[in-house]
């Protein structure tokens, strides 16, 4: 049965608000690219300004540009369906075939959540956008190794960040020809997963240790507000060349994911939060986030798989989770 789409958007871009948006009954691939045109819309409109406040000082952070007074906290929803509930709908097969610490629990949590963050490279999309970068600079090998040490933990991660970027140098023209030379690919089952999210009312986030202005042109064909991006700021010189980059952004050192995470509990009241991602970076991210769903759809790594509350290899179950015991489903 098609699912009508009600879409009230809680942010506006760059003044236009998405609140009257008539509910639609169409298949899922049209209701996105529906809400896609919207926003894509409003993104247009946005000055040259817009972008420019991105590379100044740390209280210019997007995240943070979007603050508003909470006049309550979030209620935590209630679910008439337990973890174990969830489980057992799933097929004697399928649950034989997935992993993870407390699979139970990542489901209930997930059923319940308030917001859920992802992880871009490798989970949202399909590569990992700096060798994406790298290779575009002619520096792909360099950067590859840093990116490994930095996903399979073997080193501080504002330490492989620092060290990519010092090998490539990236010009702001740079950035955007391999964006338009290479366009980033999502990950089989992603968009669906995004939009029955969005229709059981839970909150997505985009957390990452990669680089905004890779990410914002993810975010905008999702639908996803700017304000919900947490990632890395590449500073510029006056004439478009590399000036490092932002070392306030929460995501630039090691354990910046908890620090994310804690950061939209404590703004926007939320009282369960889950994290998706494949590499050790979002693995830390638990606690605080509730719930830790590592993502081997791209690259499997043993020490995250390891850690997962429920490990997974494609969105399917989980989507299924979120459209049949959402708690706006």
């Amino acid at each position: 049965m098609l699912k009508a789409l009600s879409f009230t958007a809680k942010h506006s871009y760059s003044g236009i608000a998405f609140t009257n948006v008539k509910a639609c009954t169409i298949p899922a691939a049209e209701r996105i690219l529906s809400v896609r045109n919207l926003v894509t819309t409003a993104y247009n409109t946005v000055d040259d300004n817009d972008s420019k406040r991105y590379h100044h000082h740390h209280h210019h952070h997007p995240w943070k540009l979007h603050q508003t007074s909470l006049s309550s906290v979030r209620s935590s929803s209630s679910s008439s369906s337990s973890g174990s509930d969830i489980l057992a709908s799933f097929s004697a097969q399928s649950r034989n075939q997935f992993e993870g610490q407390n699979i139970a629990g990542a489901m209930e949590a997930l059923a319940r959540a308030d917001a859920v963050c992802f992880d871009v490279d490798s989970t949202v999309i399909t590569e990992e956008g700096i060798d994406v970068l790298a290779a575009s600079l002619g520096k792909g090998a360099e950067v590859s190794a840093w990116t490994l040490k930095a996903m399979e933990g073997n080193t501080k991660f504002e330490d492989a960040l620092a060290a990519r970027l010092a090998i490539m140098k990236p010009s702001r023209a740079s950035v955007d020809r391999c964006l338009s030379d290479h366009p980033l690919q999502f990950s089989p089952g992603v968009e669906t997963l995004i939009e029955s999210l969005r229709l059981a009312d839970i909150d997505v986030w985009l957390v990452s240790g990669g680089f905004r202005s890779m990410i914002e042109p993810i975010a905008k064909q999702l639908c996803i507000d700017k304000a919900n991006i947490i990632a890395n700021t590449i500073l510029y010189d006056a004439d478009g060349t590399y000036a490092g980059f932002d070392r306030e952004e929460l995501t630039s050192a090691d354990m910046g994911k908890p620090k994310a995470v804690q950061a939209v509990k404590e703004k926007y009241g939320y009282e369960t939060v889950i994290m998706v991602g494949d590499g050790a970076t979002d693995a830390q991210a638990k606690p605080p986030a509730d719930a830790f769903i590592g993502f081997g759809g791209v690259s499997v790594r043993e020490s995250v798989r390891e850690k997962a509350c429920w490990y997974v290899k494609d969105f399917e179950a989980m989507n299924d989770v979120v459209s049949k015991f959402g708690k706006s489903t």
